[in-house]
């Protein structure tokens, strides 16, 4: 959406603060021994709270209320009782709501309890780049330009992006245009970051694959060529200087 107004403005941060302050308390809460859906559910009852309503159940009947994927699944994960947290794992945890007709995306991937698998680099790299990202965009800037910047930035560190998955516009739905924000250079892509427009920019690095495939249940994605992939994301407001972070409460990048 391009926001045109105060009434809009406020909008989109009481809900960018509904989903920021939900995905910053899920990402503590996450603990060794607990299950995905027990997760969810503390995560359904913050977001009540606000008066905020589940965007991927809404929207498209996700049977879940947050999408939460451990491992080897890159994204779309079913919370449920028999998906038990480790330590060591490696969980994104990705929250997107609608609060009085407007809508806001954020997520993020962390390690849980100690590293003894070794995917904080990976965390780490993903974080970068978003943040690197993030401070490249602002009204007139090509959208394939930052796709290329994440690409090579990924690359620098032994990484590999997901082409079929990319950032998106929100506001008055999920998913609106712009579409398809790439973390690679789509030289056909002729198109520039607007000003005063809401997109939510996410990584998706990977260390193996490049290709993110459904799996039988019909949500959850996960690699063509297997290994593991760490998201980050928020939502912004496009400015013609540094965007306004509308998301910044959940604190993924610290």
């Amino acid at each position: 959406m391009s926001i045109t107004n105060e009434y809009e403005l406020t909008g989109m941060q009481k809900v960018s603060e509904a989903v920021a302050y939900t995905l910053k308390k899920m990402t503590h809460y996450a603990k060794p021994g607990m299950t995905t859906k027990d997760l969810d559910d503390y995560g359904a009852k913050i977001l009540a709270g606000f008066g905020a309503r589940s965007a991927p159940h809404l929207t498209y009947g996700f049977p879940g209320w947050t999408c939460i994927s451990v491992d080897n699944e890159f994204c779309h994960g079913i919370p449920t009782e028999e998906r038990i947290l480790k330590e060591g794992d490696l969980i994104n945890i990705d929250v997107s709501a609608e609060l009085d007709g407007f809508w806001a995306d954020n997520g993020g991937s962390f390690v849980i309890g100690n590293d003894i698998h070794g995917h904080q680099k990976l965390v780490d790299a993903s974080k970068d780049i978003l943040k690197k990202a993030i401070s490249h965009i602002k009204g007139g800037v090509k959208i394939a330009d930052i796709g290329l910047l994440m690409e090579t930035e990924a690359k620098k560190r032994g990484f590999k992006v997901i082409k079929n998955l990319g950032g998106h516009g929100i506001g008055r739905s999920l998913h609106e245009e712009p579409e398809e924000l790439l973390n690679y250079k789509n030289r056909f892509d002729f198109r520039r970051f607007k000003k005063n427009s809401v997109v939510a920019i996410e990584t998706f690095i990977s260390t193996s694959s490049n290709i993110a495939v459904e799996l039988n249940d019909g949500w959850t994605m996960a690699g063509n060529k297997g290994g593991y992939m760490a998201q980050h994301e928020h939502t912004l407001f496009i400015t013609d200087g540094e965007p306004v972070i509308l998301t910044q409460m959940n604190e993924i990048l610290n």
